[in-house]
């Protein structure tokens, strides 16, 4: 038996799986997507907390930048993130003074978030730190293929979103 022919592995042996289950990270788009993520997050944080902003704190600005005044429960989920979790950085972003919660006059039950000119204003210095990350994260591949890229990534969300709805039970 030769050397190479040792160093195979045999067909059916339990230590090497089946072909039908190899699945290397490099094919799988979920995982791509998630180190893409990954390093956009690095990216950003890196620019955003010299300025006193965390990567937690800043979905939520960044979100209420667009559309301020949401309720709680709006924003939590727009930004797509658990009430708990929104709670804890709603809390931060009042301690730095950056919003403020306004219990709603129509309905006591709902507590609707509002920029405070602090937090509307870092709006002008933390937008270009977002754009210089994605331009970062651009260089070198034609405009088109960004569009189709961003094109993508929404039809993918948008399937798996559609997945989801089939198989969650509807609330009680």
């Amino acid at each position: 038996m030769s050397k190479t022919e040792r160093n195979k592995p045999a067909a059916g042996r339990e230590d090497e799986p089946d072909e039908a289950f190899r699945y290397p990270t490099s094919q799988s788009i979920g995982f791509l997507v998630r180190m893409a993520n990954r390093a956009f997050q690095r990216a950003l944080e890196e620019r955003i907390v010299p300025h006193g902003v965390t990567r937690g704190q800043w979905y939520f600005l960044r979100v209420l930048w667009e559309e301020d005044g949401l309720t709680q429960r709006e924003l939590s989920a727009r930004v797509g993130m658990m009430e708990p979790t929104t709670v804890v950085a709603l809390n931060s972003l009042e301690q730095a003074r950056l919003i403020r919660r306004v219990r709603s006059r129509t309905d006591r039950r709902k507590v609707h978030v509002v920029l405070t000119p602090k937090g509307r204003r870092l709006r002008d210095t933390m937008l270009p730190l977002a754009r210089e990350v994605n331009a970062e994260a651009a260089r070198g591949i034609a405009d088109n293929d960004i569009e189709t890229l961003k094109r993508t990534l929404e039809r993918l969300t948008e399937n798996l979103d559609r997945q989801r709805r089939k198989t969650t039970p509807p609330d009680r």
